[in-house]
């Protein structure tokens, strides 16, 4: 998603690990929502300024989240990652290019309601175009989710840059691929990590394709590291953590969350305006999904089909 593409158990032991306590649970999945949220923070602060390049920060990114990922996979299980594809690669690829190459135009806030909206939007289209139909309320809550994405791309004095408002929504089509990719992967955790190191090479291509306009800080690479190593790398972790004793239901509901923080946490760290067409395109966003997403009454085929996706959705947040 950030922050930070959702599933984790600690990367993962062969036994399952004991459920957190209540306060417990609640600390940690703040924790990990927090982490997912910064993903949009930290590449805003790199690359707003220009501290570094799009190609640069994304390979930086993916290859010091592949160095954590697959590190904590040979801490715990002593053996490497497998599992990845490299179709999933491509898609984590192109999700995390199109992410930085957004955030070098929009604010953190507008491009994480952009990426939540994209991400779910094409998952639930998937969906339809598997045969799933939706009901009412939750053709309704498309509608709503829509119109709340029209109203803040909306040309305007407040509008977000429509070259990065496209790239996001980009960003977030892909993350959806890459989430729809790992229905039924039984190693989420190491597949994770290996879709990240397949990655790596795609992103060094970006670079040499980018070679004229490359430019890199101490504090830039110190920005993109800490999104791949800390939080895309330890949130997962986290995450996969958490979302057991959350549930499926549980943990979709508190995804919403996320989008809602980065525009409060980006006011306060970057600076960045929370504006009255920001707070009410975003409201209907959230709602909107929301509704979309939420179960049936009855579970209706619609319901059942986004259902059977839960857990690689779940698994694999938009960050």
């Amino acid at each position: 998603m950030d922050g930070s593409p959702a599933r984790p158990v600690p990367l993962v032991p062969d036994a399952a690990p004991a459920a957190p306590g209540r306060g417990r649970l609640a600390a940690l999945t703040l924790l990990t929502l927090g982490f997912f949220a910064a993903n949009s923070l930290l590449a805003r602060a790199a690359l707003r300024p220009g501290l570094a390049d799009p190609a640069t920060f994304t390979a930086i990114r993916l290859a010091s989240g592949a160095a954590a990922l697959g590190g904590l996979a040979l801490a715990s299980r002593r053996a490497r990652p497998r599992g990845g594809s490299a179709g999933s690669a491509l898609a984590l690829f192109a999700y995390a290019a199109a992410f930085s190459l957004a955030y070098r135009r929009i604010d953190a806030g507008p491009g994480a309601f952009l990426l939540f909206f994209a991400v779910q939007a094409s998952m639930i289209g998937w969906s339809v175009l598997r045969g799933a139909r939706p009901t009412r309320r939750q053709w309704a809550g498309l509608a709503v989710a829509l119109a709340g994405l029209g109203w803040l791309t909306l040309p305007g004095a407040h509008a977000p840059d429509a070259r990065g408002a496209a790239l996001m929504l980009a960003a977030g089509v892909a993350w959806g691929a890459y989430t729809l990719r790992g229905r039924g992967v039984r190693d989420p955790a190491g597949a994770t990590a290996a879709n990240f190191a397949l990655a790596v090479p795609l992103a060094l291509c970006l670079v040499i394709a980018s070679a004229g306009t490359l430019h890199l800080t101490a504090r830039g690479a110190a920005l993109a590291a800490a999104s791949g190593a800390v939080a895309s790398g330890v949130g997962y972790v986290l995450w996969y953590t958490v979302v057991p004793a959350l549930g499926a239901a549980r943990a979709a509901a508190v995804q919403l969350a996320v989008p809602a923080m980065v525009p409060l946490a980006a006011a306060g760290l970057l600076g960045e305006a929370i504006t009255p067409r920001l707070l009410a395109a975003g409201t209907a966003i959230l709602a909107g999904v929301a509704l979309a997403i939420a179960p049936a009454a009855r579970g209706g085929a619609f319901t059942r089909a986004l259902s059977s996706r839960a857990g690689s959705a779940v698994e694999r947040p938009p960050r």
